[in-house]
């Protein structure tokens, strides 16, 4: 019986893929038979994470990139094409936060960085609409594919503090479903597209909010982790099974939806 999550030999391209979360997804496809393009800002890690990969006998490559910067997508395009000749997944993993683009207790609206708050909203969004818009063509060109874009829970629920950040994911699960609409009527009913909402994950990125110094849960955490049915934050291994799924042939009908991934979070009221 054919394996309907089986990926073996699909080009997959990963933005993003030099974050902790980036990493897992790498390590996770190239074990699974897939052969996957590294893209980040990062040179070392990305140069030693496709190096990791091939001595554990998978196929990756990295190539620095910027997602906000079209000619380096375009290089990427090229280096990729002539390398393996299609894309076949898509996972737009960049984004990010940054403090200006928040309002912490002690602030209010009326203190928030506009400067921030649109490199924040440019990061997320146009981080995910330009390599679409760069790497869809192969997908476009050969009438099927699957783009995969990395939301949050944020998106959801308009949670304190992050104020661009949520805006910005809100916006990316819209591009999401009208991008739905947009490929499969235009380019047919093989290419795919659809969005996860990670809960919380413990990264780089927020580690300063979640955790003190030494290493306790701050009061933030400390709600988040009341809220949350499971109790605990996410493991980056938690997302692979629906990633799998939506790479996957086991997905074929499903276009334009939002999966979460939060331990019950979102679903959770009293």
């Amino acid at each position: 019986m054919k394996n309907l999550f089986d990926v073996t030999n699909r080009v997959m391209v990963i933005t993003g893929a030099t974050g902790i979360l980036g990493r897992t997804m790498v390590r996770h496809f190239a074990e699974q038979g897939a052969s996957v393009v590294i893209l980040g800002r990062n040179t070392a890690i990305g140069n030693q994470l496709a190096e990791d990969v091939k001595e554990n006998g998978g196929e990756a490559i990295f190539y620095p990139t910027d997602v906000l910067k079209k000619n380096l997508l375009e290089d990427n395009y090229q280096q990729i094409m002539a390398r393996y000749g299609r894309i076949d997944v898509l996972i737009n993993g960049a984004g990010g936060n940054q403090a200006g683009a928040t309002i912490p207790p002690d602030k209010t609206l009326f203190d928030l960085d506009l400067n921030a708050m649109r490199q924040v909203v440019d990061l997320n969004l146009f981080g995910t609409i330009l390599p679409t818009m760069i790497f869809g063509r192969a997908m476009a060109e050969r009438k099927q594919g699957s783009i995969i874009n990395i939301a949050s829970e944020a998106a959801l629920r308009p949670l304190t503090r992050v104020a661009g950040y949520g805006a910005a994911k809100a916006a990316v699960v819209n591009f999401t479903q009208y991008l739905c609409g947009e490929m499969a009527t235009k380019f047919g009913a093989k290419i795919r597209v659809n969005a996860i909402a990670p809960g919380f994950f413990l990264t780089e990125q927020n580690r300063t909010l979640l955790t003190n110094p030494d290493g306790s849960l701050t009061p933030r955490s400390e709600a988040i982790l009341s809220h949350t049915p499971f109790g605990r934050f996410g493991e980056p291994e938690e997302l692979l099974g629906t990633l799998q799924w939506l790479a996957s042939d086991a997905s074929r009908f499903v276009s334009g939806t939002l999966t979460v991934i939060d331990g019950g979070f979102n679903a959770f009221s009293i």
